[in-house]
């Protein structure tokens, strides 16, 4: 008799609902969230926010900033250079629905995508990445996700015995490299950590 609980064992949350990535030419509020620009078969940047659409003649276009950027523009509130990207070269990060079945899992190694748009992967248990700091992760306390943080350290034993890591939002990641000011950290036990 197969067992219950083999696949999602009762100590471990259920993985974040995953990114699904969406034409910004869709109806989609663009302000502040995350992109990705770049043209089907050549490839795609990410790190970016967008800002609201701008229309010019009979072309719509795109704000788009790097993350550093919007986070200082936001926080200092200041003036920064946003390029004009057309907004068939913009997609924009949106949180998926939970899917109804676990997808198989291959062999993470050799994972192939269509060059028709940008892809994002699963979300992967901290435990299981080859490295974790300066990435974005997903923290699950209580069936809540909190998003928009970033791993400051790798895993280390933590003072109670657990895997740990230490991470921190996101607006502070990037206040410590316009300011060099210290983030305040919060030490997470891996099990309820995931990599976005």
């Amino acid at each position: 008799m197969p067992d219950p609980f083999a696949d999602h064992p009762d100590w471990a949350p259920r993985p974040p609902r995953p990114i699904e990535i969406v034409p910004a030419t869709s109806r989609v509020e663009l302000r502040g969230r995350r992109v990705l620009v770049g043209l089907p078969g050549l490839g795609w940047r990410g790190d970016l926010r967008a800002d609201d659409r701008v229309v010019q003649g009979s072309r719509t276009y795109v704000p788009i900033i790097p993350e550093h950027e919007w986070y200082r523009a936001e926080a200092e509130q200041v003036e920064v250079f946003a390029p004009l990207i057309p907004v068939e070269r913009v997609w924009v990060e949106t949180v998926a629905d939970r899917p109804r079945s676990s997808p198989k899992a291959g062999d993470p190694r050799f994972r192939l995508v269509s060059l028709d748009g940008p892809t994002h992967p699963a979300p992967t248990l901290v435990i299981e990445a080859d490295s974790v700091a300066g990435r974005r992760v997903v923290h699950i306390a209580d069936s809540v996700e909190r998003r928009d943080l970033r791993a400051v350290t790798e895993t280390y034993s933590g003072a109670e015995g657990d895997i740990c890591v230490r991470v921190t939002p996101e607006e502070e990641w990037y206040r410590w490299a316009w300011r060099g000011q210290a983030p305040t950290t919060l030490e997470v036990p891996v099990h309820l950590l995931w990599v976005e």
